[in-house]
C-alpha cells in the first residue's frame, strides 16, 4: 500500500476520535486502529519495516508474567549479528541464558507462527521454554495488532533446539483480529514476512494489504474531515 504524501499530511492533522464519533459505521474499526497504530508505526508498515525496541518487548512480556508462576523475569536483547539474546530468571533465583536466531516469523490471514533456533547444545526445560517463547512471539506481534490476551495452551512444538510457536488462535481472538472495516478483517490487511534481531531490538518485515474499497473509504473520510475544517 503506497501512502501519498498529501494523505500522510492529512492523517497527521486528523482528530481520529471525532471521525469515530461522526462516522458510526467506521467507529469500532477506527477506534481499534487509533489505539493500535501510531502515525510512525503506520509509516513504518507502509515502508515494509517496523522496528520493535528491546524495552517495548520487555515491557510487554513483563505484563504477561504471573505473580505466582515459576518465571520471575524475562529480558530480551537484539544483537547486531542477527541473534536474539534471552535471559530467563526463575523464582528460585536460577537463570537461563541463551542466544539464537528467528528463522521464521510469519502472519498471513489465519496463519501466524514463529520459529526460533537456539544456538546451544541442549534446550533446557521444554515446559519452561514453551511458556517463554509463546510470550516472546505474542509480544512481537503486539506492535502490529495491539494488546493480545494470552491464552493458556498456545501450541508450541520443540524439536531438538528448534521451537515453533503457533500464534494463530491468539491473534484471531484479539480485538484487532475480531474487528472488520468495510467487511474486511483488519487482521487480513497486515502481513509479516520475517523478523531480524538488530542491536537494541527486532525489525519486522511487514506488508500492508489494504483492499481498494477500504483505501477509498479512508481517503473519503479523511478528505471530508479536512474540508470541514477549512
Amino acid at each position: 500500500m503506497d501512502i501519498p504524501a498529501n494523505w500522510t499530511q492529512t492523517i497527521e492533522s486528523v482528530d481520529w476520535s471525532q471521525i469515530a464519533k461522526k462516522v458510526e459505521d467506521y467507529g469500532p474499526a477506527i477506534s481499534v486502529l487509533r489505539e493500535t497504530w501510531s502515525k510512525e508505526t503506520l509509516q513504518e508498515m507502509a515502508a515494509g519495516k517496523v522496528f520493535v525496541p528491546d524495552d517495548v518487548l520487555n515491557e510487554a512480556i513483563k505484563k504477561q508474567i504471573p505473580a505466582d508462576g515459576n518465571v520471575a523475569a524475562i529480558r530480551l536483547h537484539g544483537q547486531e549479528n542477527g541473534r536474539l539474546y534471552v535471559r530467563i530468571e526463575t523464582r528460585k533465583k536460577d537463570a537461563v541464558e541463551l542466544t539464537g536466531e528467528i528463522k521464521e516469523f510469519c502472519h498471513r490471514g489465519d496463519t501466524s507462527y514463529m520459529v526460533y533456533h537456539v544456538r546451544e547444545r541442549n534446550l533446557p526445560g521444554h515446559g519452561l521454554m514453551s511458556w517463554v517463547f509463546s510470550r516472546i512471539s505474542l509480544s512481537m506481534a503486539e506492535r502490529l495488532v495491539g494488546r493480545i490476551e494470552t491464552p493458556e495452551g498456545i501450541p508450541v512444538m520443540i524439536h531438538g533446539n528448534t521451537v515453533r510457536v503457533d500464534c494463530s488462535a491468539a491473534l484471531s481472538e484479539s480485538d484487532f483480529g475480531k474487528t472488520e472495516f468495510q467487511g474486511h478483517r483488519l487482521l487480513d490487511m497486515v502481513e509479516i514476512d520475517g523478523a531480524r534481531p538488530k542491536e537494541g531490538g527486532i525489525e519486522l518485515q511487514t506488508k500492508l494489504d489494504v483492499p481498494d474499497d477500504v483505501q477509498d473509504a479512508l481517503k473519503n473520510v479523511l478528505k471530508e474531515k479536512a474540508e470541514a475544517s477549512e
